[in-house]
């Protein structure tokens, strides 16, 4: 069994930084590909940010340049640093992470759908204000 447990959220200014961690446990190795999501209230969960493998990075257009994805192999951690902030990143944020290669080739922003991830954490609120 895996489990994710992400950490990290909180309220900050337009402007400010937040960083994500999620803790990643259990006897399946999950790396093939890992992404973090978010959903914004009312509207539908998205990809921002994909790391696979052999450590490539995949960013969504939105958070291109203030978003990095990285990933602690020997502490089963993985993280997004939020800088730059703004009020439309408010949302939960979500990691999750699979077991199989079967969808690498998937492991990209645009491409990237919640069904291709078998393990999800259960989300950790991040809100921006102006």
């Amino acid at each position: 069994q895996v489990q994710l447990v992400e950490s990290g959220g909180g309220s900050v200014q337009s402007g400010g930084s937040l960083r994500l961690s999620c803790a990643v446990s259990g006897h399946t190795y999950v790396g093939y590909c890992m992404a973090w999501f978010r959903q914004a209230a009312g509207k539908e969960r998205e990809a921002v940010a994909t790391i696979m493998l052999d450590g490539s990075t995949n960013y969504a257009d939105s958070v291109k340049g203030r978003f990095t994805i990285s990933r602690d192999k020997a502490k089963n951690v993985l993280y997004l640093q939020m800088n730059s902030l703004k009020p439309e990143d408010t949302a939960m944020y979500y990691c999750a992470a699979d077991s199989s290669p079967v969808h690498r080739g998937y492991c990209y922003t645009d491409l990237l759908q919640i069904d291709h991830l078998s393990y999800w954490g259960k989300g950790i609120m991040a809100t921006v204000s102006s």
